[in-house]
């Protein structure tokens, strides 16, 4: 959803992945992952072992890169592999969209099925084939899913009209837009280009954006909360850009329960560096 905006970013914009937050240092990393803590490269069974103990993994994407959705597959299913109950989490979906979602996780529906019926294109819009890697792993392994997004119109009354263009019953179903976090403004800003965030329709925009967050989060939060099983491992897959620095959906679940997220970034690039902060490890894709 963040890709709609960034459309207005300009040339000269601060790097994004060089911002400093958190942990200070600068890695140069190369292709697959790298682990920021200490520069070395890594494993998705490293991964795995990171997330010991940690109940949400956020792995945060970049749409249109099919090896970073093959990546989410693999550590949907190398969390599984280790006796972890994986549930999998999607900004793709929005909450009403939920119902919808079950008939493959009991592999009722083929993956063209799913596509038509869970109403993808209306839904997210990318092309499936990207993120069939994903859907096949939950559908094998029977994982439940959970839409985690608000419905459209809400994002769209909130940048238009600021947080308080959720009407009463709209704001009653997710907490409250705290903009008060300066890091996320940080990152958001860098994300669009440095705009300069002073004018009334930028701040709705940022404001949009922690809807999106927020309600993302907390649409997480209530699942697993239902569930008391410390077992129970839930997969984020959400646009890099909800996750950076841990300032985005990683950052309202550590707000709303005190828990922390173990965050995997996609990045793209050449001879790239980024911020040790950027995450707990960062992905430099090459596509198949």
């Amino acid at each position: 959803m963040l890709a709609f905006y960034l459309s207005l970013a300009l040339q000269d914009s601060p790097n994004p992945n060089l911002l400093p937050i958190g942990p200070k240092g600068v890695v140069e990393i190369g292709a697959g992952l790298t682990r920021l803590k200490d520069g070395q490269p890594a494993e998705v069974q490293d991964v795995v072992k990171a997330a010991q103990g940690i109940s949400y993994v956020f792995v945060g994407e970049q749409h249109d890169q099919a090896g970073d959705h093959l990546l989410q597959a693999r550590v949907i299913r190398a969390l599984q592999a280790s006796g972890r109950e994986v549930v999998v989490g999607f900004e793709m979906f929005t909450r009403p969209a939920q119902i919808n979602l079950a008939p493959l996780t009991l592999n009722k529906w083929t993956l063209a099925e799913f596509e038509k019926n869970a109403n993808w294109k209306t839904e997210w819009g990318f092309d499936f084939a990207l993120y069939q890697p994903i859907f096949e792993a939950v559908r094998d392994l029977r994982l439940p899913m959970v839409a985690l997004n608000v419905p459209r119109d809400w994002v769209r009354a909130v940048s238009k009209n600021g947080p308080n263009g959720l009407s009463a019953e709209q704001q009653s179903q997710v907490p409250p837009i705290d903009l008060t976090n300066s890091n996320h403004e940080m990152v958001f800003s860098a994300l669009m280009g440095g705009h300069p965030m002073g004018n009334v329709n930028m701040k709705n925009i940022y404001a949009s954006q922690v809807l999106w967050d927020t309600a993302m989060a907390d649409s997480a939060v209530k699942y697993m909360a239902n569930r008391n099983n410390k077992n129970l491992v839930m997969v984020i897959c959400a646009g890099s850009g909800h996750g950076m620095y841990k300032q985005g959906i990683n950052y309202r679940i550590k707000k709303q329960t005190g828990a922390d997220t173990l965050t995997v970034i996609c990045v793209s690039g050449e001879n790239m560096k980024v911020s040790k902060g950027l995450g707990d490890f960062v992905f430099r894709g090459v596509n198949p």
